[in-house]
């Protein structure tokens, strides 16, 4: 998938991974997709709550081939 920012957010625990990415997507303009690695177990929760209550698309998420996360969110 293509994105046009990343943030490495492995070895961070919550809220960190969450607040990295708030924080690029505010950098972003509508419509801009981001793509966040993370290695906490409770991030893949956290960021489907964190599209429900931004608004931001969680377009797809994963496991990377070295037992990451990945997230592709959709700046509104």
């Amino acid at each position: 998938m293509n994105f046009e920012k990343e943030v490495d957010a492995r070895g961070l625990n919550c809220p960190l991974p969450i607040l990295r990415a708030k924080k690029a997507l505010a950098e972003m303009q509508a419509g801009q997709v981001l793509r966040v690695v993370a290695t906490d177990p409770g991030s893949v929760k956290d960021f489907q709550a964190f599209a429900k209550q931004t608004g931001n698309e969680l377009l797809k998420q994963g496991e990377t081939t070295d037992k990451a996360f990945e997230f592709f969110l959709k700046r509104k």
